[in-house]
């Protein structure tokens, strides 16, 4: 399983998840940043570092974006 930078498996699986959305419906990489957001929201305890930094660097080259990285709107 690909690690992602979070904290646990099962933040893992979730974020992995979100990869496969994204490549499947070829969603922007603000799209994705709404999506991380989502889910460190659902439960801070569990899934909080979804929007950390490393999380957000491993997804954005999962992904093979070329986009502004920092363009989240």
């Amino acid at each position: 399983m690909t690690s992602y930078g979070m904290f646990s498996e099962a933040g893992n699986l979730k974020v992995a998840a979100i990869v496969e959305v994204a490549r499947k419906y070829d969603i922007t990489w603000p799209e994705v940043m709404g999506m991380l957001r989502t889910l460190a929201s659902s439960d801070y305890r569990l899934f909080g570092e979804a929007t950390d930094t490393a999380v957000r660097e491993a997804v954005y080259e999962a992904l093979l974006l070329t986009t502004d990285f920092y363009d989240e709107n």
